[in-house]
């Protein structure tokens, strides 16, 4: 994967990461503990997957000439 396909990835990732935040707000506030604790199991994946998406795009900016 090129790149910069790797980066848009990146990118909808954070989205996702972003929307996954806003909704565990909205439990807290409603104190959904059973929801927040998936939420966070949520945002833990993602972040693992924007991390995974960068270090491909730096490998892949690495080997270009």
């Amino acid at each position: 994967m090129p790149a910069d396909e790797s980066l848009q990835r990146a990118e909808d990732l954070l989205d996702r990461l972003d929307s996954a935040r806003a909704e565990l707000d909205r439990l807290a506030e409603s104190e959904d503990t059973e929801g927040a604790i998936a939420v966070l199991q949520q945002l833990a994946d993602l972040a693992r997957e924007v991390e995974a998406e960068l270090q491909r795009a730096r490998r892949e900016a690495d080997a270009r000439p």
